[in-house]
């Protein structure tokens, strides 16, 4: 169970801004997940309910640091926990989609914290609707209008920005 979502734990906490300290949340969010295994629903999906852990475990993080992660700190973690672009790649697609991730994780830090967390969990963690919502407990119609309005201004913030060029586009 551990092996099967590290990856996306280590996506989700270093999204949300833990930085060089993503993967000690991770173990802690692990051994929290383990222990609190007695209050997981039976027939809930274990991933939003896993995740929504690494999200507190996250933000306790950064809080008891009390210092903001700088967009160098996320861009490399994230770089570290996601799989590097193939040594066969175009090097000018290669620098795009570096460019892109940078320009993008700026426009993110822009935002509310409810409209970095729904567009981190949408989008970058590619949950649906349905694991948002659980994973951070909100209804489903709240994850809808929250969505929307982040990217209305993620719009704003990134005019030249074309969601289909190299990325999922979901509705």
């Amino acid at each position: 169970m551990v092996r099967a979502h590290t990856g996306i734990a280590l996506r989700a906490a270093a999204a949300l801004g833990a930085g060089a300290d993503a993967e000690d949340v991770v173990q802690q969010a692990f051994v929290k997940a383990y222990c609190a295994l007695g209050r997981f629903r039976d027939g809930s999906a274990f991933r939003p309910w896993l995740l929504s852990i690494v999200a507190n475990e996250t933000r306790n993080t950064v809080r008891t640091a009390a210092r903001q992660r700088t967009l160098a700190g996320r861009e490399a973690a994230l770089v570290e926990a996601e799989p590097p672009i193939p040594e066969t790649a175009d090097p000018a697609v290669a620098t795009l989609h570096t460019e892109r991730r940078a320009a993008l994780l700026s426009a993110l830090d822009e935002l509310s914290e409810e409209h970095r967390l729904v567009v981190t969990y949408r989008y970058l963690l590619e949950m649906d609707e349905s694991e948002t919502a659980q994973a951070l407990g909100w209804p489903r119609g709240t994850v809808k209008s929250r969505l929307n309005r982040a990217l209305r201004k993620l719009s704003r913030l990134l005019p030249d920005f074309e969601p289909g060029e190299g990325g999922d586009e979901r509705g």
